[in-house]
């Protein structure tokens, strides 16, 4: 299921009004500026940002499992996950991606990035060897994970609206208790749960009720 915001759209228009300076986001629900729309996914709030568009995979029943914001050559995959109270986990889990790609024999290197320090790989793909980099956000008990993809993974400075995305995207953790890492809970908007089903339906009924031998 894809989202994505053509460049007449009103919404453009005050996408284009902002300031062109970046934000501190990404932002916790409680600090959250007010007046930007954001598509609400649960557990997370993507701003829209004129030519990025959002490719979510989701069940039926409108759990998302993987959100992917794609801008021309470049992706940005987004996850979200429980963190302690007193501490960030960003630098532990990079630590662990990097040994996973060192037993998988590929090669990995970090770097100081616009969020802190991230993780920069060369992976094998069916389109041959690609660049990726892993970058980490950590938040009030909880911590966001971009992996960026394409050209904006090769060339940093070419991820400017990703990287808006990332920076102006909101976190609502909730209240329950969670064990670290685990995912928080990622939903569409009911209205479009239900407007799948309802289309769902309507063609199931439409190939149930076709004549015999149509």
């Amino acid at each position: 299921m894809k989202f994505s915001r053509r460049s007449d759209e009103p919404v453009a228009a005050a996408q284009a009004a902002r300031p062109a300076a970046p934000t501190s986001g990404p932002y916790d629900i409680s600090q959250a500026p007010k007046g930007v729309e954001r598509l609400d996914l649960g557990a997370l709030r993507l701003p829209a940002v004129e030519g990025v568009e959002v490719r979510v995979q989701a069940d039926p029943d409108g759990v998302v499992q993987q959100v992917l914001l794609v801008d021309g050559q470049s992706a940005l995959q987004i996850g979200v996950f429980a963190a302690p109270r007193t501490e960030g986990i960003w630098d532990e889990v990079r630590e662990e991606i990097h040994a996973s790609l060192k037993e998988d024999g590929l090669t990995a290197a970090e770097h100081d990035g616009e969020f802190g320090v991230e993780l920069r790989a060369v992976v094998p793909s069916p389109e041959g060897p690609a660049d990726i980099r892993f970058v980490g956000i950590d938040g009030p008990r909880w911590m966001v994970r971009g992996v960026f993809q394409g050209l904006a993974a090769a060339a940093p400075d070419q991820a400017q609206s990703l990287t808006t995305c990332l920076r102006e995207l909101v976190v609502d953790r909730g209240q329950d208790a969670m064990p670290v890492r685990e995912p928080l809970d990622l939903r569409l908007p009911r209205e479009v749960v239900e407007s799948a089903q309802a289309q769902q339906a309507a063609e199931a009924a439409g190939v149930d009720g076709a004549p015999a031998g149509s």
